[in-house]
């Protein structure tokens, strides 16, 4: 369980680079990013089904897409004036704290160190945002949040599907049309060169098609607490990302946010593997 949670962080990771290297380098429009990507996720996911070891009709879920719709196209929108890591920071930093709402509205039981955990995490996001020198614009910054807000009610309405893939697969393709329209109606000034349909197809074929499957296969099997927190991990893989393949710099205000955030995961990890000890001893 381990290794495919870490193959999936490593991939959102990589979805916030790929989109940066695209937008940064003005390769591609970031509603063309978007629609390319949904649109190459639906058709890798389609592809995957069709294979005997699956076999599985799609699952058409309306909702689950429009949450998907909402997520990616604020994500590409945002990632216009965010750096890397603080565009995945702000990201998973709303998901954590939207997920752990909703699972303590369903009476998910938080434990002390679970609830410091969560709150340092939260603590290391509003960081970022202090007004300053270093601290990211306003609108793009609530922008990725609003991404972050969709992803979060995409990953708990995964809780409820009957099958990973089929459902990613229903979710891509009906979130297509979506984006497209978006596009077409609200992007004058389309553009994209080659490197940006390649990056967008990288994009959505493998790092979110393949990898939003995975993922739903895992968060069923963990807390709403737990899979928003490990998500956090993402803000820290994006960083080193933007500083190995766009020459971003790490400011003293990054930094501290994303120690801050990891110690959270950190405390609520530990304090899960707690709670499960205590309930598997006699």
């Amino acid at each position: 369980m381990t290794g495919k949670i870490t193959l999936a962080m490593f991939a959102f990771a990589a979805n916030s680079i790929l989109c940066r290297i695209a937008l940064k380098d003005v390769h591609i429009d970031p509603l063309s990013f978007s629609s390319l990507r949904l649109l190459s996720g639906a058709i890798v996911l389609y592809l995957l089904l069709q294979k005997p070891f699956l076999n599985r009709r799609i699952e058409w879920k309306v909702k689950n897409a429009l949450f998907l719709a909402v997520y990616a196209i604020s994500f590409s929108i945002a990632y216009v004036h965010l750096g890397t890591a603080e565009g995945a920071l702000l990201l998973f930093g709303t998901v954590q704290l939207v997920m752990t709402g909703w699972g303590i509205y369903r009476g998910e039981k938080l434990t002390r160190l679970k609830s410091a955990g969560i709150a340092l995490a939260a603590v290391g996001i509003c960081w970022l945002l202090l007004p300053g020198a270093n601290s990211p614009p306003y609108v793009p910054a609530a922008t990725m949040m609003l991404a972050g807000a969709g992803w979060a009610a995409y990953s708990i309405a995964g809780k409820s599907v009957h099958n990973a893939t089929a459902a990613t697969a229903g979710s891509f393709i009906l979130a297509v049309p979506v984006a497209a329209l978006l596009s077409l109606t609200l992007n004058p000034m389309a553009h994209a060169d080659t490197h940006g349909v390649i990056l967008a197809l990288i994009s959505g074929g493998v790092t979110s098609g393949a990898a939003y499957a995975l993922w739903y296969a895992i968060v069923p099997t963990l807390t709403s607490s737990t899979a928003s927190t490990v998500q956090l991990s993402v803000p820290c893989i994006s960083a080193l990302g933007g500083v190995a393949f766009l020459g971003e710099h790490l400011t003293l205000q990054l930094v501290v946010s994303t120690v801050t955030v990891i110690v959270g995961i950190t405390m609520t990890i530990y304090a899960d593997k707690q709670a499960r000890g205590k309930v598997a001893s006699p």
